[in-house]
């Protein structure tokens, strides 16, 4: 494997849309008590300043405060009572803006993530927001974490160029629904969604 390291803040873009491009094709890296666990990104999605459908849409909450934190950290939030989200916070401090971590493709540490989801099938392991924070046992501990440092869990860069780039709307939201905020490798199938939103 090609050496990775972390991605610095100075090379994030600073506007939402195009760090939510940037992100596809780098790492997620876990450290756990086992080994590490990492994933590529093949899927996110940019909730942008005036978002309806952002957490920071009201302003700062206990809840929502590690999103308005400077770009490149971790904002955890748990979905529905049941699965935990891994974002990234996207622009200056104050803003309130981020990107989620929709899909990985499992790079790194797959048996591990196979005995923390709890199956077998490699395509299931990381597809999908809850799935890919579940394999790597992500949780609300790690919210407000530097991703641009090595860690507990970190954003990582391996110069490997990721392919053909698609740009359509976003998954399972009802507020400022048809805004095209989501990107994905196209033809990768670990990308999560519909194949009529995945052309």
């Amino acid at each position: 494997m090609t050496a990775r390291h972390p991605i610095a803040r100075a090379e994030l873009p600073d506007e939402t849309a195009a760090l939510a491009r940037y992100l596809i094709g780098k790492l997620v890296a876990r450290e756990l008590p086992e080994g590490v666990v990492s994933g590529r990104i093949v899927e996110t999605e940019a909730y942008i300043v005036g978002d309806a459908a952002g957490h920071g849409y009201r302003g700062m909450t206990e809840r929502n405060r590690s999103l308005f934190l400077e770009r490149g950290h971790a904002y955890v939030y748990i979905s529905y009572g049941i699965s935990m989200m891994l974002n990234v916070s996207s622009e200056a401090q104050g803003i309130g803006t981020g990107v989620l971590i929709r899909a990985l493709e499992p790079v790194e540490g797959i048996e591990i993530m196979r005995l923390n989801r709890g199956v077998g099938r490699l395509r299931d392991l990381a597809r999908g927001p809850g799935r890919l924070a579940a394999a790597l046992r992500i949780d609300r501990s790690l919210d407000g974490l530097d991703l641009c440092c090595k860690g507990p869990l970190w954003l990582a860069n391996d110069e490997h160029e990721p392919g053909d780039i698609g740009q359509g709307i976003r998954i399972g939201i009802t507020k400022d629904a048809d805004r095209p905020l989501r990107f994905y490798l196209r033809g990768n199938p670990f990308v999560s969604g519909p194949r009529s939103l995945n052309r």
